[in-house]
């Protein structure tokens, strides 16, 4: 077996690799020939052993001891209460983290969902919504960091009297203003910072809310505007109430990818300039800091706040189930 190992010709390794199949395709037909011999149930365990023993070692036991670790000191070893967890609550660096990851929390999901919700409406069955929808997608094909790269150069300072190379800069230039550096300013600069979310995530928002509208029955529009339903009317009256389901599935699911966000943050400011988030700090922490213990409080907190979420997303999926 050793030369199965130590393959180096082109040859040796082509035999390796017929090895490999043939060692496949021979577990898997004793298997499938175990599994019409044996009781139905020794297969069904055999299939879902792996399964089992992954999502222990690769998600149920990391979790555990990411808890456990939030109760002990920095190097992981001296248990110290809840100390860590006083401290990420009352510290005011930690208070700025907690207040910056709530306002992206509130506002990403809250901004994607309307600016989605409104172009979904205005472009649906014009002659131009291929292009027009192709274009506010597009966001979502680039990468968080690509994206925050994007928009440095938008936000690209350059002193006043100078050539501004950033465009936000530029359009105040052209309108008799000063330019201003967008990422240094607390709190602004993390406004700024979830625009680039709000981009990203408004053609998500469109495209399930696009669909959804055009699941809503010809029959109703036209009930509403026979009874002299107008177009804001019908909006808020028909169209809204028709895919509440989906802007719960909207809202909740950006909300959650929000609560993640660490590439955006990282990659423009690092967190620097009161910017951080719960995410970028549990890995500065961790990574840069050495503090094992503050860094598994802050991934304990993530996870709490994430729970309610997918609750109240499972409740509301189960009810339109029970509706349908």
């Amino acid at each position: 077996m050793d030369w199965l190992l130590q393959a180096e010709t082109p040859l040796e390794k082509i035999l390796v690799m017929l090895v490999a199949i043939a060692l496949f395709a021979a577990v898997m037909s004793l298997i499938l020939f175990a599994s019409e011999k044996l009781p139905r149930w020794i297969p069904a365990v055999g299939f879902l052993f792996p399964a089992v023993i992954m999502l222990t070692f690769g998600l149920l036991w990391p979790g555990i001891r990411t808890i456990f670790d939030s109760f002990r000191d920095a190097a992981g070893r001296e248990p110290v209460g809840v100390d860590n967890y006083v401290t990420v609550l009352t510290n005011p660096d930690f208070q700025v983290i907690l207040l910056n990851t709530l306002a992206w929390v509130v506002a990403v999901p809250l901004f994607s969902t309307i600016f989605g919700l409104l172009y979904a409406v205005l472009v649906d069955r014009t002659r131009f919504e291929k292009v027009a929808k192709t274009l506010i997608f597009l966001p979502m094909a680039i990468s968080f960091v690509g994206a925050s790269i994007i928009w440095n150069f938008v936000y690209q300072y350059k002193p006043p009297g100078t050539d501004q190379i950033g465009f936000a800069n530029q359009l105040l230039v052209w309108l008799g203003m000063e330019p201003q550096q967008f990422l240094l300013n607390p709190p602004w600069n993390t406004a700024f910072l979830i625009v680039i979310m709000v981009w990203i995530q408004t053609g998500f928002a469109m495209t399930i809310l696009s669909a959804s509208i055009k699941a809503i029955p010809d029959e109703i529009v036209e009930a509403a505007q026979i009874d002299g339903a107008t177009g804001v009317r019908t909006f808020f009256n028909v169209t809204v109430p028709s895919i509440r389901p989906a802007l719960i599935v909207v809202v909740t699911t950006i909300a959650m990818a929000t609560l993640k966000v660490f590439d955006i943050v990282r990659t423009t400011t690092g967190g620097q300039f009161d910017t951080s988030v719960i995410a970028n700090e549990f890995y500065s922490q961790k990574f840069s800091q050495g503090n094992n213990g503050i860094a598994s409080t802050l991934a304990v907190i993530l996870f709490i706040l994430v729970i309610p979420i997918i609750i109240y997303n499972v409740r509301q999926m189960r009810i339109s189930e029970g509706e349908r």
